[in-house]
């Protein structure tokens, strides 16, 4: 599947928000450039494979680049979060702007949903137990409470 890819021994895939660490030469200079954004195609296999990253830049520009995987020129890449998507290729980010264009989803975030609500799962279990126990003692006394209590005539019927 070509939705994945390693780079010194870090597992990558589609959807995740990457820093490149980049050298770049000016003039007799060399210096190192980070570029953060959302890998969103893997293309090659092997020693031809590269990735397309996508950012979004000042003024809601999107800014591509391609890098290819077997270069000198990439110094590390690291892994900010991880994206969960059902596509091997974004290129539907393209189309949207603002915050729409990065929107994915994390992995991070369904973890903690699930835990969140196997918590509330047992909370939720915890206060019915409860609830149906109150319930029950609830009626119970009203019923012992209707029974001792005599019911007084209404005045309706006592003045006539």
């Amino acid at each position: 599947m070509a939705n994945r890819f390693t780079y010194q021994d870090q597992i990558f895939s589609v959807g995740d928000t990457i820093n490149v660490h980049q050298t770049v030469k000016e003039a007799d200079k060399t210096r190192t450039q980070v570029f953060t954004g959302v890998v969103i195609a893997i293309k090659g296999s092997d020693i031809n494979k590269s990735i397309t990253v996508r950012k979004i830049a000042i003024g809601s520009i999107g800014v591509e680049r391609i890098f290819p995987l077997a270069t000198p020129i990439i110094k590390k890449i690291d892994k900010e979060k991880s994206g969960k998507v059902r596509r091997a290729k974004l290129f539907y980010l393209r189309g949207r702007k603002g915050k729409q264009a990065v929107k994915i989803k994390d992995v991070e975030d369904k973890v903690k949903k699930a835990l969140s609500k196997k918590k509330s799962k047992k909370l939720s279990t915890t206060k019915t137990k409860k609830s149906t126990k109150s319930r029950s003692a609830r009626s119970a006394n009203a019923k012992k409470t209707s029974r001792t209590t005599s019911r007084k005539p209404s005045k309706k019927a006592s003045s006539k």
